[in-house]
């Protein structure tokens, strides 16, 4: 072949597809097309020797300057994307290629690249992935509510206290407000929450709960925002939070009085500035999200006694709902129990025709301090006794009882003192275990949660007694 002049060459570089570049065996850039220059608006000062390491996105520039001087160290071709800037300041997606050229001792003379344009496949792909991770989010959240949704019952009754509650849900629901759901445990908290999801514009995105009251306090920050790959001991990799998994439709935190104070600082951020940081990151992440929250304490005495931000309480209590007691709405009991009966019964294949006078008036005068939940537990009971007529043991209400060397103790209605003292010598008998079959729940025959929440609100220690 005849040698062609360097003119030729340079004619030839000018007019194939890709950029063309040369490099010194140190790294340094010693040529780039003029395509190239035009296509950036770039002057070859502005590029050659190092000073191409200036066009490259900060987020880019030390991968790739380690991962060239490693080529160059090494002799090893290299092959790396990045993001490049014009002279108008704009980014635009490159793939960088060079292989080195040896001279007879094989010592690196000179390295020849190539720089492809990919900013329209590589934008392509991110676009892609935020919809694969919009998707993974929503599918992550509809699992969840899958699985939350058989927990709760159907909002049954017709009681005044049920119909003013329904009528505030249906006027708050349309809105983007937050709102704070207040009322004893079992009252359906989050029934109502799911109603107010269901009746706003977000109805068709996610609805992700959690449980404040169950998450570790040290992960309770990580859980809701997420956290950053290496943000601590045994974060492996990049973990999203609830808030993030609840883009655009809501969130509800169900006891949310037990945050907490570093976590209360963090919510309170997103309410005020519809933002937040994973734990260990630096990058401020945009939250569309409507909040709901739900309490079985009394909040106000939590802000007066230090246990809870004032100004987080109220940028909750925006609307504030106020759950009713079974006990305030006796007259929805025998719809409840009817409803509750044929339910149990359909999933057992059992047929239940009636449910005894006798049963239904010891229902509706029973106080039901584990209000709606615990109705569930002894008709589901009860179901699973009988045949044809529904009929509960009074027993299972009338005489719960905790016994200690002998002692009987009946739980009824007591004072705060008296449920305390109760609560002390279950504890004591179980020596401080809640849960499980000889836990202190057990011996007094109501759930585990409620326990737990009273042993807080109470501020028993509970610890004291697995001494003892």
């Amino acid at each position: 072949m005849e040698p062609r002049s360097e003119q030729e060459l340079r004619t030839i570089l000018e007019t194939i597809p890709a950029f063309v570049w040369t490099a010194g065996p140190d790294g340094a850039f010693e040529f780039v097309t003029e395509s190239w220059l035009e296509r950036m608006r770039h002057t070859a000062d502005d590029v050659l020797g190092w000073k191409w390491t200036g066009m490259i996105h900060p987020e880019d520039r030390d991968r790739v300057v380690r991962r060239w001087r490693e080529s160059i160290a090494t002799g090893d071709p290299i092959d790396i994307e990045m993001r490049a800037r014009d002279a108008d300041g704009i980014y635009r997606w490159i793939l960088a290629r060079a292989v080195p050229s040896r001279d007879r001792t094989g010592a690196v003379v000179r390295w020849y690249g190539t720089i492809t344009d990919i900013d329209d496949r590589k934008r392509s792909e991110q676009e892609l992935h935020q919809l694969k991770e919009q998707l993974r989010k929503e599918n992550i959240a509809l699992r969840d509510e899958i699985t939350q949704t058989g927990m709760f019952e159907e909002i049954v009754g017709t009681s005044a206290p049920l119909r003013a509650l329904l009528a505030l849900v249906a006027k708050v629901a349309g809105t983007d407000s937050t709102v704070l759901i207040s009322g004893e445990t079992g009252t359906g908290k989050e029934l109502i929450a799911r109603a107010i999801h269901r009746g706003s514009p977000r109805a068709s995105r996610p609805f992700v709960s959690v449980n404040c009251g169950a998450i570790p306090t040290a992960l309770a920050t990580s859980e809701l925002f997420g956290h950053e790959k290496g943000a601590f001991t045994g974060a492996v990799q990049r973990h999203l939070g609830r808030f993030e998994l609840a883009e655009t439709g809501t969130i509800f935190l169900d006891e949310v009085g037990e945050l907490p104070p570093e976590t209360q600082v963090a919510l309170l951020r997103v309410l005020q500035e519809r933002t937040f940081e994973r734990v260990g990151g630096d990058k401020l992440i945009p939250a569309d999200v409507r909040v709901v929250a739900a309490t079985n304490r009394d909040l106000e005495k939590a802000v007066a006694d230090g246990s809870f931000r004032n100004d987080l309480y109220y940028r909750l209590s925006v609307f504030p709902l106020q759950m009713p007691p079974l006990r305030d709405r006796r007259a929805d009991i025998p719809l409840l129990t009817e409803y509750l009966t044929q339910r149990y019964a359909a999933r057992m294949g059992k047929t239940i025709t009636s449910v005894s006078k006798r049963t239904m008036d010891v229902l509706t005068s029973y106080d039901w301090p584990g209000n709606v939940r615990e109705l569930q537990n002894v008709v589901q009971r009860a179901v699973i006794l009988c045949e044809g007529t529904l009929v509960v043991d009074e027993a299972w209400l009338a005489k719960r009882q905790v016994r200690r060397a002998g002692e009987a103790i009946s739980l009824g209605r007591p004072s705060a003192h008296e449920e305390k003292e109760l609560i002390e010598r279950a504890l004591a008998a179980s020596r401080g275990r809640v849960a499980g079959p000889t836990g202190a729940a057990a011996k007094m025959g109501i759930p585990r949660s409620t326990l737990e929440s009273k042993i807080r609100s109470l501020r028993i220690d509970k610890h004291r007694f697995q001494s003892e």
